[in-house]
């Protein structure tokens, strides 16, 4: 197997992106080339650690997955997924996957560090967003799945678990386990978050990349209030008002914001706002500016 040779980036302050190649004449990579730090997070399938590239000294973020827990769960074509699809994908906000190794236990995913940590983590800390932060967010979630889209990959799981805080502020999209490379076909699949699923998919209906669009309402909503717009005690309940595109604003919410939000979650998928119309809604425009 050839060997990704990364050639640390002349800044050494940021995690710019790294230039890769391919050396046939080398072996593949191995545990012993990277010095391991602090955990960064924990999962089902194993740990994301803190890592340095012992020849350049570059910092990334090492996902280690246990092969037998992957077998056992039966995802071993969801992981390839993730690899496959990763892999190919290089936008400011999109987390990199630089490469992957693996051994007789474990397979090893060699991933940008984003120190910031996770979007989650920050929303939970402030409860909800300011104007001016979520629509610098949504502004950048809109780019990248703009991005996404144009190379027929629709991710199905946004929310804020799935997006990292780089460290110069920006989001990055990540977890692409449940994404799919669909340049022509239209799916049945169940997957992703029940808050965040659109109706199409609750109610088992064919999808497509609209399924992100809506999430982005769903985001944009948590963003400013604190709670996604459908959730409630019960699944059953939680779905029947997805099924129904059923929300209520709280005063809190200004009448561009809810505008956007309510042309994000449409019930019918034809009727959502175009991502490349979102990024110039006046809210977002207007807090854009004032971010500036």
């Amino acid at each position: 197997m050839s060997k990704v040779i990364v050639q640390r980036s002349e800044n050494v302050n940021d995690n710019a992106p790294i230039h890769v190649q391919v050396n046939d004449t080398q072996m593949r990579w191995t545990i012993q080339d990277f010095e391991i730090g602090r955990p960064l997070g924990t999962g089902k399938f194993g740990r994301v650690y803190l890592a340095r590239e012992k020849r350049t000294k570059f910092i990334v973020a090492l996902k280690v997955l246990d092969k037998a827990e992957i077998k056992k769960s039966e995802v071993e074509h969801q992981i390839k997924r993730e690899i496959e699809i990763q892999a190919h994908l290089k936008h400011p906000n999109v987390l990199r996957l630089y490469g992957y190794f693996y051994d007789k236990t474990r397979v090893y995913l060699i991933l940008e560090y984003a120190s910031g940590g996770e979007l989650f983590r920050s929303l939970r800390e402030k409860h909800h967003f300011d104007n001016t932060t979520a629509a610098k967010y949504i502004y950048q979630m809109c780019n990248a799945i703009i991005y996404l889209h144009s190379k027929h990959v629709i991710h199905r799981d946004i929310k804020p678990e799935n997006i990292l805080i780089g460290s110069n502020g920006d989001l990055k999209i990540a977890d692409f386990g449940w994404s799919v490379h669909a340049p022509f076909s239209r799916r049945t699949t169940l997957c992703g978050t029940l808050d965040y699923l659109p109706p199409e998919m609750i109610s088992g209906e064919e999808h497509d990349a609209s399924v992100d669009i809506w999430s982005l309402g769903v985001l944009l909503y948590e963003f400013l209030v604190g709670a996604p717009p459908f959730e409630c005690a019960d699944q059953e309940t939680t779905c029947e008002r997805i099924k129904e595109a059923k929300f209520d604003f709280p005063d809190s919410i200004d009448e561009d914001a809810r505008d956007l939000i309510s042309s994000f979650l449409q019930r019918d998928p034809s009727k959502r706002i175009t991502l490349e119309s979102a990024i110039e809604h006046p809210w977002i425009k207007k807090n854009m500016q004032e971010s500036v």
